[in-house]
């Protein structure tokens, strides 16, 4: 065996030719990394999962809120309504037009949101007249809006029911 000088003038104990990684801890190395890699996976699709049911949180709180806004703009007789409709709007895109308020032009909503579960626009819509569980909507005014996603958040509720 020859000794080969290092860096630092100390001679190591590899023979020439010698230098790398052997078969077994190239072996150990790529199996370490397999296993961090599939423990990464399931947390990265948890994490992907949680941050669309943050945002459809946010949607259904932000049409939910320019829907009340209506409401009371409407209950203070600032613009007219259909008698039937109980003060509240006729569907989503009327938040969006908006109304005439003295003259001004008064928008509740920027634009009708997707829904992250589903990736359209298409929301559930509840009136007044209709039942609280109801999934077909009466067409009178809209009351409330839910997701049409039949998914299961990770909370175990139904994304409808929220």
């Amino acid at each position: 065996m020859t000794t080969i000088p290092s860096r630092t003038g100390r001679r190591t104990g590899r023979r020439e030719g010698e230098a790398g990684l052997t078969l077994v801890e190239l072996i150990v190395t790529v199996a370490i990394l397999a296993i961090v890699a599939s423990a990464a996976v399931p947390v990265a699709r948890f994490q992907v999962k949680r941050e669309k049911e943050r945002e459809l949180r946010y949607d259904l709180w932000q049409m939910r809120d320019s829907i009340d806004h209506y409401k009371d703009a409407a209950d203070k007789n600032a613009f007219q309504t259909k008698v039937d409709s109980q003060g509240y709007p006729p569907d989503l895109q009327t938040l969006v037009d908006g109304v005439d308020v003295q003259g001004k032009k008064v928008r509740f909503l920027r634009r009708i949101p997707l829904d992250p579960m589903t990736g359209k626009d298409d929301w559930g819509m509840r009136s007044m007249q209709d039942d609280a569980t109801s999934d077909s909507w009466g067409g009178q005014s809209v009351f409330d809006v839910y997701s049409k996603s039949d998914g299961t958040a990770l909370d175990g509720t139904k994304y409808k029911d929220w």
